[in-house]
């Protein structure tokens, strides 16, 4: 795979699991968010993309599909319902850490990843691969601008 094309790939999913992170608070009381508030900052992320690169219906149709698969990526990650931190507080609870807790529950996140991420990508592909010339140039620019050297200088 040429260099300019993976970087932008995983730019795009790095932007796009951005767009995942906000479904986070669906699960976290302590963040306070809805459900439908998780689905109006998704709508707006969609809108401002559509809008910064001037994306067609059928543009917008693949990148709605696309955060659909990342929301569902998120939640398969995460598990229905579950709550890392009592994850996390199970594996600390006694005198010493639970390793085989911790290894049974990094081969489930593993697994979920593993068992996702094809639709995931497929997703990201067909959405850049419907983007112009011009509109990838500009997906390029962008990551570019924030990721350029890692922001060393």
């Amino acid at each position: 795979m040429k260099p300019w094309l993976k970087k932008t790939l995983f730019g795009i999913f790095g932007a796009t699991l951005l767009l995942g992170g906000l479904s986070a608070c669906t699960h976290g009381s302590h963040a306070g968010w809805s459900e439908d508030r998780v689905t109006e900052v998704r709508s707006k992320v969609v809108d401002r993309i559509s809008s910064q690169l001037d994306l067609n219906d059928a543009q917008k149709q693949k990148l709605a599909v696309l955060a659909d698969e990342i929301m569902a990526q998120r939640t398969a990650f995460r598990g229905q319902g579950a709550d890392p931190r009592a994850d996390f507080k199970a594996l600390i609870a006694g005198d010493k850490f639970d390793r085989s807790r911790a290894q049974t529950l990094l081969e489930q996140k593993t697994q979920a990843v593993q068992g996702n991420a094809p639709k995931v990508i497929a997703a990201l592909a067909d959405f850049y691969d419907s983007l112009n010339p011009e509109q990838q140039k500009q997906v390029r620019d962008k990551l570019e601008q924030r990721h350029g050297g890692w922001g060393r200088g």
